[in-house]
């Protein structure tokens, strides 16, 4: 008996063919393409030195340093550029920079009323690649995508450079077509078309000037799994009167009744933090051409100390660009001055204001 249900068995799935599989049959259906960026590519690799002698490490990092040197004293390519004609207009939208948070510090008005301040750092910016509106054809996402004529372009930027050994083949051959070492993080800047750089341009911190507005975008601080009163706010429950191992706990959720769900986007304990988060409309106060560091209002951005940040022109209507600022960006010199101010800032070399108590 069990053999002839065998028999059975086994000739009814031969005669299963792929092509009677059911599929999906819908006019608007799309299946979904997933289309990396063309720098997105294994970064990391797995170290190994089996076979190195101490004079082969010696000839790497000799090697090394001479690239490194040769891209210090590489000069601008917009200092052999023509002179562009295209003048900046408001809706004209520049390439930003990637800095990393080194810390807070206090700033002092002329008044004497004290600012806290955010110094974000500029190291090592140089723009890697342009991809034009017209072939500049991202990933799919979620979001509805309108259908509209595409008007910028992509502007690849990378920051921190970093010893070609410790990365792959593939992620390095992205720099070599520039003639650059591999930098640490790159990050792509929508921008207009006239408003594009060469490759192998630096970025410096007078990118913006002092009394700007930016944008900056970062990764909040990663909390970890946390609960509801750390998490949202909850007051918790009271500390006696009966109250039995509950007094963090979130409480009654509502879930009964017809529901007898939970309710989507229902305040409970998770995870917390590691989110990126974009703080916008923030003001610039001191720049150092030094060090390419910025002093931001404030001591909301996000991130701890250490992160690295995304700045670009802010997009807040009372905020924006008034004036024309460095278009496409600001040259390399060396006749700057050390430090700019912004005319509320009393500067640190200057003599102390004393004020009389009344």
């Amino acid at each position: 008996m069990a053999t002839s249900n065998m028999k059975i068995l086994c000739s009814t799935l031969s005669r299963l063919r792929v092509d009677y599989i059911p599929i999906r049959q819908n006019a608007f259906y799309k299946p979904p393409k997933y289309r990396p960026p063309h720098w997105f590519v294994p970064k990391e690799r797995v170290m190994s030195e089996d076979f190195l002698t101490q004079e082969n490490r010696d000839f790497i990092e000799e090697i090394i340093q001479d690239k490194r040197n040769s891209q210090i004293a590489l000069e601008s390519p917009l200092a052999h550029a023509d002179q562009q004609t295209i003048e900046w207009n408001p809706f004209t939208r520049r390439v930003g920079l990637i800095a990393r948070k080194i810390g807070n510090y206090p700033l002092w008005s002329k008044e004497g009323k004290k600012y806290q301040t955010t110094l974000l750092q500029v190291v090592d910016n140089h723009v890697i690649k342009y991809v034009p509106p017209e072939q500049f054809n991202p990933m799919k996402t979620t979001k509805v995508q309108w259908k509209e004529k595409k008007t910028l372009g992509c502007l690849l930027v990378g920051s921190e450079t970093v010893d070609p050994s410790t990365v792959t083949k593939e992620y390095s051959g992205i720099f070599n077509s520039v003639g650059m070492l591999p930098k640490r993080h790159l990050f792509r800047f929508m921008v207009s078309p006239h408003a594009a750089l060469p490759t192998g341009t630096p970025l410096f911190a007078t990118h913006f000037r002092v009394g700007d507005h930016i944008d900056v975008r970062a990764k909040t601080m990663d909390r970890g799994f946390q609960g509801v009163m750390k998490r949202w706010g909850f007051s918790g429950m009271p500390a006696s009167h009966g109250v039995t191992k509950t007094h963090r706990r979130p409480g009654n959720i509502g879930g009964g009744g017809e529901k007898a769900r939970v309710w989507p986007g229902t305040k409970m304990p998770g995870h917390m933090g590691n989110r990126w988060r974009t703080l916008r409309g923030v003001k610039i106060l001191r720049i150092n051409t030094k060090y390419n560091i910025l002093w931001t209002l404030g001591v909301a951005i996000p991130g701890e100390t250490g992160a690295v940040c995304y700045l670009y022109d802010t997009i807040l209507p009372l905020k924006k660009l008034k004036t024309a600022p460095p278009f496409p960006t600001h040259p390399a010199s060396d006749d700057l001055p050390l430090e700019y101010y912004d005319e509320s800032i009393h500067p640190f070399e200057g003599e102390t204001i004393l004020f009389d108590e009344v």
